[in-house]
């Protein structure tokens, strides 16, 4: 059985190895398809909470990911996702990176979180009441005006 390594380099985090089996059929371009790489700064919450919502729907899982102080709006979106019964917890991951301050040109540890949802059992009745709703309330619209 050969072993083969891969480097992967998330944009805003380190290179980091991972050793896969041929055996294995996930490919690295798969997995990295429903990852959300959330910023505290960049984007509104929902803005991920939407995107989570579209990914889920497209491969059943996403994968939630943030450095520093974006993890408390990685939590808060998957917490909201839990709530609101569309998501299960799967896997919750913390760890620690080096990475080089551009500043001071020196190495820093940030903290880093990847949580992976998947759909719940009622993720796809909730998300069809919710794209029906909108479409009900146009149709009951066109009949006041009539």
């Amino acid at each position: 059985m050969t072993m083969e390594t891969v480097a992967v380099a998330p944009t805003p985090t380190p290179t980091t190895h991972q050793t896969m089996n041929n055996d294995t059929t996930t490919t690295l371009a798969q997995q990295k398809n429903n990852r959300i790489q959330v910023s505290n700064t960049k984007k509104p919450l929902f803005f991920y909470v939407n995107l989570a919502k579209r990914y889920m729907q497209q491969y059943n899982e996403v994968e939630l990911s943030a450095l520093g102080m974006a993890i408390t709006t990685v939590v808060t979106i998957a917490e909201i996702l839990k709530n609101n019964g569309l998501a299960t917890e799967k896997k919750v991951l913390t760890s620690t990176v080096c990475m080089k301050d551009e500043n001071k040109g020196r190495q820093v540890q940030k903290a880093k979180i990847e949580i992976v949802l998947g759909k719940s059992e009622k993720f796809d009745s909730l998300m069809n009441a919710a794209t029906a709703a909108p479409e009900e309330e146009a149709a009951k619209e066109k009949d006041d005006e009539k």
